[in-house]
């Protein structure tokens, strides 16, 4: 079992970060896109990771928070709900948000995660309810806003990323990239980065 990963970023594609070890090896991670948006190619970083076996591939999955990944692991033992979901998930609801949505029953905060309909968020809510209150007081704390990382994108490139991570979030093409659209014109040349545009274009798709 491969449980933590330290190393250099290598490549970033959302929303997956291949990061290169001391030992030379290089480990394709996916990310929730909050934790994505926060690296940079050059980075050191370390990862705490869950290792998910299909017929078909081995996926790592990785965190930067210990307590998010035991959230991800609750997520991905309901009936149901895969790892992808599971990333999809944690992507549209920050560890705190997804807490206050089962805890109080919020069911259309959970639908607007894309591919989770009325009775899925039920079922969510069933079974975690009670469950997450012990995982970390620090990740249900209020989110604050973190620093994106200084680089220089290409503007074509930052729309093809985000249509990449909104697509593997479950959204279809058209839609993600009519989100996108409407999301770009609210933002000014210099706000234009992926982790913005992720965001707005989230929020557009989530109904907010």
């Amino acid at each position: 079992m491969i449980g933590m990963i330290t190393g250099q970023v290598a490549h970033l594609s959302a929303p997956v970060a291949c990061v290169m070890t001391s030992g030379g090896v290089g480990y394709e991670i996916e990310m929730p896109i909050g934790e994505f948006c926060t690296l940079s190619v050059g980075m050191n970083v370390t990862l705490y990771t869950q290792l998910v076996v299909r017929e078909d591939a081995h996926l790592l999955f990785g965190f930067t928070d210990r307590p998010e990944r035991e959230i991800f692991k609750k997520l991905i033992k309901i009936n149901g709900v895969g790892a992808k979901m599971a990333l999809a998930i944690l992507s549209t609801l920050p560890p705190n948000e997804l807490h206050q949505a089962v805890e109080y029953g919020d069911e259309s905060a959970l639908t607007r995660v894309a591919g989770i309909g009325k009775k899925t968020a039920q079922r969510l809510i069933i079974e975690l309810k009670g469950k997450l209150d012990g995982t970390s007081d620090d990740l249900f704390a209020p989110s604050t806003t973190q620093d994106e990382p200084t680089h220089t994108a290409n503007p074509m490139h930052i729309i093809a990323e985000t249509e990449s991570a909104l697509v593997s979030l479950g959204y279809k093409e058209k839609e993600a990239q009519s989100a996108i659209k409407t999301a770009k014109q609210s933002l000014s040349d210099d706000e234009l980065t992926t982790s913005n545009l992720l965001k707005a274009s989230l929020k557009i798709l989530s109904g907010f």
